[in-house]
């Protein structure tokens, strides 16, 4: 897929950004840019209502038909639900020299391609962090990684521009590994509370409550998070496997049997991917890792 046109819209502070879609993420966002000086002056919303809560708070935003908003804008942010960017975007004429963006992580830029064959520039803005509250999701954007995908050198540059004037981090992202990339997010945000839930059901076979193993679990996980950050992935990991210690995992395997099937499977699973991170650290050597993986796979075939 290449762009028509360069897109060359000079200074930020001249850019009139508008915004299609006014959920929680379009409300963050939009309310972020205004807060960083840029000129969010026009919104449209199935939801009226939606609408005219982003405008409120951005001194010459304004409610406005899908169509005018693209009329207007030189930067529009597609900020519909995910199942709906292509037809929204299918139903507006846009034009050369303005962009169209959608900041759904998953779906593919040329999931614009409309905008593209009238001549618009076309990419992706994806911020990593959660929106469940505009609000809160201002004050915690700063510091975030942003993942920005054009094909167009202007347009990319825009969203580098942008991304600095939020005090965001720029992530790269080449064409067709969204779908990837969203994935590996899902990996450290929703899949750790698949962690959790196991964790907390061994916890709550003895009685105790989900309050009681989380106020014990999360400082832990946040330990392994600072090993993370301190040393990477494979070094910064804790436990038995990496260093070496065979009968713990034995004793987990046999306490967690009674369970079911479907636990020993989620352990096991898990517990080889440790084995080649202590392998990969250095912390245990072919034998012990063999080691590992005989015990483990006895465990999955019982």
């Amino acid at each position: 897929m290449t762009a028509t046109s360069a897109l060359c819209l000079g200074p930020s502070e001249t850019w009139r950004i508008g915004f299609i879609g006014a959920g929680r993420l379009g409300q963050a966002l939009a309310w972020s840019l205004a807060q960083a000086g840029l000129k969010v002056v026009a919104v449209n919303s199935l939801v009226q209502a939606h609408a005219v809560a982003l405008a409120q708070p951005i001194q010459g935003c304004v409610p406005m038909t899908a169509q005018d908003v693209v009329d207007t804008c030189d930067l529009v942010f597609v900020t519909t639900p995910d199942s709906v960017i292509r037809v929204t975007c299918d139903q507006l004429v846009w034009r050369p020299g303005q962009a169209a963006v959608h900041c759904s992580g998953v779906t593919e830029v040329d999931t614009l391609a409309k905008a593209l064959a009238h001549g618009a520039c076309i990419g992706g803005f994806h911020p990593m962090q959660t929106f469940g509250d505009p609000h809160a999701a201002v004050s915690s954007l700063p510091g975030c990684t942003i993942t920005v995908e054009a094909q167009d050198a202007g347009l990319m540059q825009a969203l580098l521009v942008l991304t600095q004037s939020l005090g965001c981090v720029a992530n790269q992202l080449p064409a067709g590994m969204r779908g990837r990339y969203h994935a590996a997010a899902g990996y450290t945000s929703q899949f750790i509370n698949a962690l959790f839930d196991q964790a907390v059901s061994l916890w709550q076979t003895w009685g105790a409550t989900e309050e009681q193993a989380l106020r014990a679990l999360l400082p832990l996980a946040q330990g392994t998070l600072s090993s993370i950050q301190r040393a990477g992935v494979a070094r910064g990991m804790p436990g038995p496997v990496s260093r070496a210690d065979l009968s713990s995992i034995e004793k987990h395997l046999h306490a967690i049997s009674p369970m079911g099937q479907e636990m020993v499977h989620f352990y096991v699973t898990l517990c080889m991917r440790t084995v080649a991170l202590a392998e990969e650290a250095g912390g245990i050597d072919d034998k012990q890792a063999s080691q590992f993986r005989t015990l483990l796979q006895q465990a999955e075939d019982e």
